[in-house]
């Protein structure tokens, strides 16, 4: 994020406690498999309209196009009628009920049929607190994106990021389509670079709290956190390794800028390497043996990546003069990162084996990238319309869904790993 590379202040804006976020999906993919998700029977009495939540997600990854299915009474127990929803142009449907129980909780069920075939690919059934009706909408959608494209669906995962509402700051914890956020700190003093632990237990993330920065790692369940990092002068940009022993952090303990490793329960920092730039923003690789990092080293901030046992560093990036933000996806195939185009900034990609780079975006402010678990997407924070807010996009650029609610100003977004459920 460029802010923690030239300073680590935010402008001020103001913003609702708890704006409602309203995707909205623009682009057309190339190849989009069109699938109807028919109302949930009893969803006029439910808390959560289940199938548009469901809608939503599959749209939003750019892998789905929703037929309309609205009028239609089907239930998880029903058979449809293959010949009509073939004649809507869909290949696949979701079917589905939401019942309150005695207790107070729902029994929601659902079965996704494949159209085409006039196959039965399967249900599942849930009984749920209100809470949790959206976890289990996203949960549907990760199973219908399982069934259709062989790999793992990311909608019950989770993403964090940083409000500024007049002059507090505020972390929040949300699902991946931004809503349910629920605020994990609130401080006068700002906030910056929030960083999933790779079990999805733990953020963490540097405070300006004692006038200086700090950083702490915050426990998602308990809500307690712990001092990571206090050292003389600046502690910033904390990066954990996959295996969530150590971190990668910022210090200018000895001077500049510079990298070093320090154990996840905190201890005696360990410097990665020797510059004479300002080092920071570190990024691992998934296999936990490179990390990227940006250096002003050669005269104005470029990536570089270095083993992560230390030794010399090697540039990344050659195209343009001002390249920032690193974010390396989980399959270890792409880099995302921040590159300032005639004054702007701009989200592009890289190929990491080609080393080919495509620009994705058409805003000129886009901060912080940060792949989705499974490789397929990248939330970024962007200026619209004067707001900051979240974006989503798919790597090509085709597919963006704004995550941002009507209140603006939010920022550095980091997107949480895989939980096992």
């Amino acid at each position: 994020m460029r802010r923690s590379f030239l300073a680590a202040l935010a402008s001020s804006s103001a913003l609702p406690a708890l704006a409602q976020f309203r995707v909205e999906v623009t682009g057309i993919g190339l190849t989009q498999l069109p699938i109807a998700i028919a109302p949930f029977r009893g969803e006029p009495q439910s808390p959560q309209k289940l199938a548009a939540i469901v809608q939503a997600d599959l749209e939003r990854s750019g892998q789905f196009r929703g037929v309309d299915a609205s009028g239609t009474q089907l239930d998880e127990t029903s058979r449809p009628d293959v010949a009509l929803w073939k004649q809507k142009m869909a290949d696949s449907l979701v079917t589905g009920s939401v019942t309150r129980l005695a207790d107070g909780r729902f029994d929601v069920r659902f079965r996704l049929w494949d159209v085409v075939r006039g196959q039965d690919l399967g249900g599942q059934g849930f009984a749920v607190t209100t809470g949790d009706l959206r976890l289990v909408a996203h949960r549907i959608a990760d199973y219908v994106y399982e069934k259709l494209t062989g790999e793992r669906g990311i909608f019950s995962t989770r993403i964090t990021y940083v409000t500024k509402a007049g002059k507090r700051y505020s972390l929040w914890i949300a699902d991946a389509d931004g809503e349910n956020a629920q605020s994990a700190l609130s401080s006068p003093e700002p906030i910056i670079s929030p960083a999933w632990s790779p079990n999805g237990r733990q953020v963490a993330y540097v405070s300006f709290e004692s006038r200086k920065p700090v950083v702490y790692v915050h426990d998602v369940a308990s809500g307690r956190r712990r001092l990571l990092a206090n050292f003389r002068g600046s502690n910033s940009a904390p990066a954990w390794a996959p295996n969530g022993e150590s971190l990668a952090v910022t210090l200018t303990r000895d001077g500049g800028s510079q990298l070093y490793m320090i154990n996840a329960e905190g201890g005696e920092p360990r410097r990665l390497m020797q510059s004479s730039g300002i080092d920071t923003e570190p990024v691992f690789s998934s296999d936990g043996q490179t990390i990227f990092f940006v250096s002003d080293r050669g005269g104005a901030p470029q990536i570089y990546k270095v083993s992560a046992s230390g030794g010399s560093a090697e540039r990344v990036t050659f195209t343009g003069n001002y390249n920032i933000s690193p974010s390396v996806s989980p399959d270890g195939r792409w880099l995302a990162y921040i590159s300032r185009v005639g004054g702007g900034f701009k989200l592009h990609v890289m190929d990491l084996s080609a080393g080919t780079v495509a620009a994705i975006t058409d805003t000129t402010a886009d901060e912080n990238p940060s792949f989705a678990p499974n490789s397929r997407q990248i939330v970024y924070a962007t200026l619209q319309q004067g707001r900051e807010s979240l974006m989503t996009t798919t790597l090509d650029g085709k597919i963006k869904a704004r995550l941002a609610g009507q209140g603006g100003d939010i920022r550095e977004p980091d997107w949480g790993p895989f939980l096992n459920h």
